[in-house]
């Protein structure tokens, strides 16, 4: 591993430090087939308006403009941004790509495309990309950030116990605490381990689909 500066995930530049260098271990570099499966089957039950959080490359934001879905993808990480210009089309981009942070985002883009309510939101390595302090506050706003009976669906990296010590990302979970974050404003509707040639071995085997409802 490089000899990073920046030791806080909770600051840019923690992000910035590793897309200059390449260093991106949760990058898959094309679409997962978890989630082009779950676009084929439930196209037609899903809003239209969806809002991928902490995008980096953004190589889904073109399989999900590509089935219709009218995209926000946001990163707070300039260098993040950089990247996934570089791997949209200069169209897509200008349409689908911003530089903002999630819990504040709405205020920082006046435009009608940044306003929730979403009709879901796309998880893949944001929610362990956050350090577990402020995973609270993560469930709160995207209960917020959705509409009633909108849908958070994605990759939830889950064990069955936690480590002695959260020290850096990607921060796991477990499905208890996970139950706990999400309980108070979404069911559960799906939750299907991914093989393994599906999985990074940044994540160790342990990559999730799951999909939330919100109440």
């Amino acid at each position: 591993m490089p000899d990073f500066q920046s030791r806080d995930p909770a600051d840019p530049r923690f992000w910035n430090e590793r897309f200059a260098v390449g260093f991106t271990p949760w990058d898959e570099a094309r679409t997962p087939p978890a989630l082009a499966r779950f676009i084929e089957g439930e196209r037609g039950r899903l809003g239209a308006r969806v809002l991928v959080p902490g995008c980096g490359s953004g190589h889904e934001v073109i399989a999900l403009a590509a089935a219709g879905f009218e995209v926000l993808a946001i990163d707070f990480a300039a260098a993040a941004v950089a990247q996934a210009r570089r791997v949209l089309s200069p169209a897509l981009a200008q349409r689908a790509l911003r530089q903002a942070d999630f819990f504040r985002f709405e205020h920082d883009l006046a435009e009608p495309a940044a306003q929730p309510p979403f009709d879901w939101v796309y998880e893949r390595a944001f929610l362990p990309a956050l350090p577990p302090a402020s995973w609270t506050a993560w469930a709160a706003r995207t209960a917020q950030l959705l509409a009633p009976g909108g849908v958070l669906a994605g990759l939830f990296y889950l064990d069955q116990t936690l480590p002695e010590r959260r020290s850096r990302p990607p921060f796991v979970t477990t499905r208890a605490e996970l139950g706990s974050l999400l309980g108070g404003a979404f069911d559960c509707t799906a939750a299907e381990q991914l093989p393994a040639d599906e999985v990074l071995p940044v994540f160790g085997g342990r990559l999730w689909w799951m999909v939330w409802q919100r109440r």
